[in-house]
């Protein structure tokens, strides 16, 4: 992060002089040394999201492939008059550990067109679908086995 912080303050200065690199390491440095002391920052959770950028990005692929395919599908419903659809509330529960992941997941179904999240309370999911298929191993699905992975 604190390279990060001395970039920006390159890229901002819009010229490398000896004076503005001193400055921009002594307050880059102070910023950091305020981000670890007082908002809980360490280079230990730098490191693990660093380590996880592999699986940030196939969880980006996952959601982008999922909503594809629930395009499709609720295309097939809505162009289809003789495809009945079963809309319907599914309640379930997963056991993620971070509130992070629990949201991110949220935000996940919600996102694939015909589920959207209706409540989220502790591990406890209530989710209402277009047709009851969608949520069909809801609490195993493909986002909640990614989750897991980055949660490690």
């Amino acid at each position: 992060m604190l390279l990060v912080l001395l970039l920006l303050w390159f890229i901002f200065n819009g010229k490398i002089t000896f004076e503005i690199f001193m400055l921009g390491v002594l307050i880059c440095g102070g910023v950091y040394a305020f981000m670890v002391r007082f908002m809980e920052y360490s280079p230990k959770k730098e490191w693990n999201v660093i380590r996880h950028i592999p699986l940030f990005v196939k969880y980006g692929v996952i959601l982008v492939w999922e909503v594809i395919k629930s395009n499709l599908a609720v295309m097939r419903i809505i162009l289809s008059p003789g495809l009945d659809a079963e809309p319907g509330f599914r309640t379930f529960e997963v056991d993620l550990d971070s509130q992070v992941a629990r949201v991110t997941l949220a935000n996940s179904i919600t996102l694939t067109p015909g589920t959207y999240t209706v409540s989220l309370e502790e591990n406890r999911y209530t989710i209402h679908a277009l047709d009851m298929s969608f949520t069909e191993n809801a609490e195993d699905s493909i986002f909640v086995k990614q989750l897991r992975k980055l949660e490690e």
